[in-house]
């Protein structure tokens, strides 16, 4: 899934089903899920066995991945490294880059079906994002939008939170999805999100404040990414 929509630069490894739910846990790694559920850690050891085999693909050490001390517990990655990890029912995944080549990098996946009563309600407030999603449905009604939208939402919050450290709300970030029509296969597109929220500039000269990623819906599960480049020395 997402290895079709990252840049080469970015390398990635993806588990589907439990095939690496009981790989062991670096002792670094075992507070994140202390008291987790079993399922919960299952989820979690495979997300890092993925995240390893990726930065072993990138030639560096697979060493442990700890969370840091903030609420989400983002992943903390080896100097000079930016990644991701993403887990849902019967899909583990993690991407990884050299900072030099890739400046942010997000992922998500979720399934490919209706969001639970409710959500929705939460994860999209403007009127432009209520506007757009109503034409995709309308377009593509087979399409579980409000669904592909939340993981899109992820996929910001995940490509931002390392140069920010702190929550962003799914209020915080207006994102219009775009449907690749001319696409044959798995339907695809892009998405574009803008920060409703000031920070800090990712490198010189580039903004925090628009992000652009790409998703893809095939067997059963939907996926979005977002990888930024870092600006050439040029």
């Amino acid at each position: 899934m997402i290895e079709h929509l990252l840049p080469a630069a970015v390398r990635t490894r993806a588990a589907y089903g439990d095939e690496l739910d009981r790989v062991p846990l670096h002792p670094e790694e075992e507070p994140a899920v202390a008291r987790a559920v079993p399922k919960r850690r299952a989820e979690h050891a495979a997300g890092r066995a993925c995240a390893r085999e990726a930065l072993a693909a990138l030639g560096l050490p697979a060493g442990p991945i700890p969370r840091d001390n903030a609420d989400r517990g983002a992943p903390v990655w080896p100097k000079g490294v930016v990644g991701s990890i993403t887990h849902c029912e019967g899909y583990r995944a993690a991407a990884v880059a050299r900072a030099a080549d890739i400046l942010a990098l997000g992922i998500d996946a979720e399934p490919d079906g209706p969001l639970p009563d409710g959500v929705l309600d939460v994860i999209h407030s403007t009127p432009e994002e209520r506007a757009a999603l109503a034409e995709l449905t309308a377009a593509k009604p087979e399409m579980h939008w409000g669904r592909l939208l939340f993981s899109a939402k992820e996929t910001v919050y995940k490509a931002w939170y390392p140069y920010h450290h702190r929550m962003l709300g799914f209020e915080e970030a207006e994102l219009l999805l775009a449907h690749d029509q001319s696409a044959s296969g798995p339907a695809r597109g892009t998405f574009t999100a803008r920060v409703l929220v000031p920070g800090p500039l990712l490198a010189d000269g580039v903004g925090p404040a628009l992000f652009t990623g790409r998703w893809i819906a095939h067997a059963g599960l939907v996926a979005t990414v977002i990888a930024i480049p870092a600006p050439s020395e040029s």
